[in-house]
């Protein structure tokens, strides 16, 4: 295991400003405008489009695919099969957010194991949701984890091995495994969890590196390298809605890796 460090997340940061990818959005509808800012923040352009009838030419077209399964119901639900499944067919990586996955939830779960079969380039996760994908115990709190991110790396790099992805389970230390190689990043900022919408962007946020650049793996933790520090870095001093807006200001501010 190796820990992540900011000579290996500025690169990669670099990359995401000067190719400024085209990130395909089917995420929940909570967190739209918050993720659509936190990727124009970094560099990326946002993109929302989740009608059926137009999400399969729009893939096609995008640099990179996100499906987040936050606010599911059945149109939701085809608009994002038929995503994943051309994702798959044009090779267009992407990255699926298993909100909530569990077995009180079993229609999500479902959804979710479906699209697991066109091979997601990036799983990204609480510890609770990648131990449930995993088809291990886990404990929730609604879309928040009751557990640890080290007790559930096991399953982490198991769940990685078995769909042949990359996993980026984050907490209060990251990690990010291919199922045989695996990078740790600690440190972050626990009022990332108080804000709506920040583990939701940080996806978008996966989606719009591994656009830019062939290591998937070390893409993937930039991102939540840039998240983790972009979080230590913001105000606090004044409450959680001026932490939410300095948080697009540091991640639009952020030059390099170095805390």
């Amino acid at each position: 295991m190796k820990t992540f460090q900011a000579e290996h997340a500025t690169p990669f940061i670099h990359l995401v400003k000067q190719q400024r990818p085209l990130v395909h959005c089917i995420t929940n509808e909570v967190v739209q405008n918050f993720t659509a800012n936190i990727l124009l923040a970094i560099g990326a352009s946002p993109a929302m489009i989740i009608a059926k009838q137009e999400v399969k030419p729009f893939v096609d077209i995008a640099n990179s695919l996100l499906i987040n399964i936050g606010t599911l119901h059945s149109n939701i639900a085809e608009s994002m099969l038929l995503a994943a499944e051309q994702a798959q067919q044009s090779r267009t990586r992407w990255v699926l957010d298993p909100v909530a996955v569990g077995p009180a939830l079993a229609y999500r779960t479902d959804i979710a194991q479906q699209l697991l079969n066109y091979q997601p380039t990036v799983i990204r996760g609480n510890a609770s949701e990648i131990l449930a994908l995993n088809g291990e115990h886990s404990c929730s709190k609604g879309t928040d984890s009751q557990d640890s991110t080290t007790v559930a790396l096991t399953a982490a790099q198991q769940l990685a091995r078995r769909y042949q992805t990359i996993v980026a389970m984050t907490g209060d230390i990251d990690y990010i495994t291919d199922g045989e190689n695996t990078y740790r990043i600690a440190g972050g900022d626990i009022a990332l969890t108080y804000v709506t919408g920040t583990g939701c962007s940080l996806s978008a946020m996966v989606a719009a590196f591994i656009a830019c650049g062939a290591d998937s793996l070390a893409a993937t933790a930039s991102a939540c390298y840039m998240m983790k520090t972009a979080g230590e870095r913001a105000n606090k001093q004044k409450g959680l809605g001026s932490f939410a807006v300095s948080l697009i200001d540091q991640l639009s501010l952020f030059v390099d890796g170095s805390k």
